[in-house]
């Protein structure tokens, strides 16, 4: 039995730090896969979760 992989410390374009990824290819190339799950782990604040949220949920 092989159990998916999930990301679980990712940040994004919205990282004011270290963030390199966009989230629509994030979030595109995680459907693709069929990753059940994602973590968005953006330092220092909160910008991209609302379009996180809607990409995700626009992508299932």
């Amino acid at each position: 039995m092989t159990l998916p992989f999930v990301h679980l410390r990712l940040h994004s374009e919205y990282s004011l730090v270290d963030g390199l990824v966009k989230l629509k290819s994030l979030v595109s190339t995680t459907a693709e896969r069929a990753m059940p799950a994602l973590a968005l782990t953006d330092e220092a604040n909160l910008f991209g979760l609302v379009k996180f949220y809607k990409a995700a949920q626009g992508r299932g």
